[in-house]
């Protein structure tokens, strides 16, 4: 099955409108006009606080993670896809943790 993408329009908290590009999951259309890019960026700070807490408990002494992240709609809502290539991700993340 071949996954389709579509531009579609996310509000960010300051209102400012951007258009991000978005996988479509399951069988559901993708034809809503807007939706808060903060569905986005919960799961972001989910996912990052969670492997900060892992971090912390094997205490290395420097540590760096890297990510990418892809935006898809599934049930009408976005939703956060982790990528295996973080070339082809909408973002890349990189979080650092060092002395």
């Amino acid at each position: 099955m071949e996954l389709q993408t579509k531009m579609i329009a996310v509000e960010l908290a300051d209102g400012t409108s951007v258009r991000v590009e978005a996988t479509q999951i399951g069988d559901r259309k993708i034809n809503f006009q807007s939706r808060p890019f903060e569905e986005v960026t919960t799961a972001i700070e989910s996912l990052t606080k969670e492997i900060a807490e892992a971090l912390h408990k094997v205490k290395p002494d420097r540590a760096s993670v890297k990510f990418g992240v892809d935006i898809g709609v599934e049930s009408g809502k976005l939703t956060v896809l982790l990528v295996k290539n973080p070339s082809t991700a909408n973002i890349e993340i990189t979080l650092e943790w060092g002395h």
